[in-house]
This record gives C-alpha cells, structure tokens and sequence, in this order.
C-alpha cells in the first residue's frame, strides 16, 4: 500500500432497511452512493463498505483490522443498525481521533451519543433527493477535508480518558484485509445490481435466484430476505402455490407473526392473500388482514392498508352476519379514507417529485379514489401513475388490485 494512499472503511447496512421508530424504510445504498462514497473518494481516500458483508454478523479478526488501521471512519448508525453501533464503539475504543458518525435526520438516537457531534441527512420517502444528496455530499466532503487537515480527538473514550494510549498495529496483512474486503464487496454489488436489474425488468425468477446468492453472503440483512421472498412468489415457478410457500419460508426468520416490520407484514399479507385465491379458506383471508392491519394501524403504511382495505372488502360477501359484514365495509372504507388524506398531503408537499415511491402513491391514489366514488380523481391519478412508465410487474400489480376494488363495487 502506498505511504500516500488513505483508507476510509465505511460502517453501515446494506440494501432498505426500516427504521422502527417511525415505520420509514431507508434505502441505505443510495446514502452511500450519493453522499458518503463520493465525498470519501473526492478527498483522496480508497472508501472500503463491508459491514454486513465482511463478516456475517459475527466481528471478526479483519473487522477489528479495518476498525483500527482505517485512516477515516465513516459510521452510519441510521435505523438504529447494531452492527454498526457496536462497530463504531470499538473504533472510539481503537482511535482517539478520524471518526465521523451519522444518521437520518429524523430517525430516533438510539445510543446515547449526545456528547459526540453526529452529521445529519434527510430522505425523502425510500430515495433522497436530487438536492439534498448534493448539499450531504458537500458538506461530507468538508467535513472530511477538515478532519484530515488538522485532526482532533473526537472519540469519547479517549476524550474523557486522555491518557490512554492508543494501539499499534503492523502493515503486514493490512493490505490484505483491504483487498479482500474490496473482492467481497465488489462481488456482493454485483449480485445485488444484478438482482435489481432483474427485478426492474420483471424477471422475478432471476431476481429471486441472484437476491437468494447475495442472501447466502449475509443471511441476516432483511431487505435480501423480503426481495427474495417477493421475487420468489412473483415468479410462479415451478408453480404458483408452490412458489409462495417457498417465499413463507424465506420470510421466517424474520417472524412475520412478531414483526413491526411494514415490508415484512406486507410481504405476509401478500402471500396469504394469493393463497386464499388457490384455496378459499377463509382462515387463509383472515392472516392476510391481520398482517395488513397490522402494518397499516402500527405505521400508517399505505401499502397495508390498501391491501388490508380491499381484503375486508372481499370478506364481507363472505360474512353469514349482516352486522360484521358492514363492519367489514365500514373498516374498509375508513382505512381508503385515511390513505386517502395522508398522501394527498404527501402529493402535495415540496418536495413530493424528489420522492422514489411516486409510482405507488398515484396507484394507491387511484384505487382508493374507485373505491370512494371519486372517479375524476381516479382517471387523474391513474394518468399521473402511468405517466411515470412503472415497470411491466408494478402495472401488473396495480391492475391486479384495480380488478379486485371495480369486482367488488360493481356487486
């Protein structure tokens, strides 16, 4: 390695993840891609991200390497990621100084790192916006460049302990640990591209195949798990019913059944929903709700609750009690109000056109806009959802839930 040459290891997950807190899903990739790689790159070091991947969950003897040896520390601790919480604990029990930690805006602390300096982001939906990745990416950047110029202690332990000492450590195999930490992450990128690509295109069971690889090289990151799982039941293959309870199976380790988890209650829900169609067993309709109630009513995710809305629809033909099918109906109605309202609200702010979930906000504008008898407002947003030219599987989806809403109020 050159006497020259600076290393910045980047400690943060990988893929969408939720923060609990509120219910919002991050999509950490694009954190790193937009913001944090190229501020790291712009001021000359060699940026290293292997969180998740370095080590599978289990701190190794190159996790503590990279921790201690690193010239810069970037830690991401957004949605509350223990990985990297307890990774950046040991990085200011290693190094007194070169440690920038930080977060989402408006996600919860969940360490108590008040008396450390924390940068601050914003996304916006999933996604962040055009603006706001060009002012973090900015002002990262000057951060960096002030650390590397004249650096300062800014570890707690060694700001409160002044004497300790800090470790030494010998350049024999650093260079190693850096170059398979860099052939790891290359490979999982691939994948991971690989399985995006797939999945834009509509190619469930390719996407499910390279999801399922990157899954085997970390088995504990749960949006690998939850695409997985929704490309795996996508792709029918080899059958159907066959192919969702593959997905059910995927999704287990995630315990749907205790999970505050929107995607994962969603993804639930959706399997439920798709076998009560081979089976009819109102038992099976019964799971579907109560997961997509539960995403909606914990979160206010509009996903759920517009799935969760149009399966009580379809429950209440099949209720003998004329009291509880109304009630079915009433729920129903209420939930598509509510979601109604909320992403009005949302359509309207802004910054509403740097968002990344616009497709699914005038798709689930459209059918709750059937469904409440406001058809102008329903031919305007389905113009607005294709305007946005979604994928063949996002229109194959939204016309799937089209169908059920129009069956069901044309009885």
């Amino acid at each position: 390695m050159s006497d020259k040459e600076k290393v910045c290891f980047v400690v943060m997950g990988f893929g969408k993840k939720t923060d609990y807190e509120s219910g919002r899903k991050l999509d950490l990739d694009a954190t790193y891609e937009a913001i944090i790689q190229p501020a790291v790159e712009a001021n000359g070091f060699r940026c290293i991200r292997a969180n998740e991947i370095l080590h599978s969950g289990v701190i190794d003897l190159k996790m503590y390497e990279m921790l201690l040896r690193a010239d810069l520390v970037v830690a991401d601790i957004s949605t509350g990621n223990v990985n990297a919480v307890y990774e950046l604990g040991v990085r200011h029990a290693l190094r007194p100084y070169s440690t920038i930690v930080m977060k989402e805006k408006l996600g919860k602390m969940h360490f108590d790192l008040d008396h450390t300096a924390t940068f601050m982001y914003e996304h916006l939906g999933e996604d962040i916006g055009s603006r706001e990745a060009k002012r973090a990416q900015k002002e990262l950047g000057a951060l960096i460049k002030a650390i590397s110029a004249d650096p300062k202690p800014d570890s707690p332990v060694y700001t409160y302990i002044p004497r300790l000492k800090e470790p030494s450590f010998t350049d024999d195999e650093f260079e190693e640990v850096l170059a398979d930490a860099e052939e790891v992450q290359e490979k999982f990128s691939a994948l991971l591209s690989d399985a995006e690509a797939a999945a834009d295109n509509s190619d469930h069971a390719v996407a499910a195949t390279k999801f399922i690889a990157a899954l085997g090289m970390s088995s504990d990151n749960s949006y690998l798990r939850q695409q997985a799982a929704l490309h795996t039941y996508k792709s029918k293959l080899p059958s159907e019913p066959l192919a969702l309870m593959k997905a059910q199976s995927l999704l287990e380790p995630l315990e749907p059944e205790r999970s505050n988890d929107p995607e994962t209650l969603g993804l639930s829900g959706a399997i439920y929903k798709r076998l009560w169609d081979h089976n009819n067993d109102p038992a099976t309709l019964d799971q579907a709700i109560r997961f997509y109630e539960k995403g909606f009513e914990l979160r206010g995710d509009y996903y759920n609750g517009e799935n969760a809305a149009t399966c009580l629809e379809i429950r209440t033909s099949l209720q003998e009690d004329v009291d509880e099918a109304m009630y079915d109906q009433m729920s129903a109605t209420k939930i598509r109000e509510t979601i109604f309202k909320n992403l009005i609200e949302i359509a309207g702010s802004d910054n509403f056109d740097e968002r990344s979930d616009q497709v699914w906000i005038f798709a689930t504008l459209a059918n709750c806009s059937i469904a409440l008898g406001k058809i102008e407002e329903y031919e305007k947003y389905e113009k607005k959802f294709l305007a946005l030219k979604p994928a063949k599987w996002q229109i194959e989806t939204y016309n799937i839930s089209k169908k059920l809403v129009t069956s069901h109020y044309k009885r």
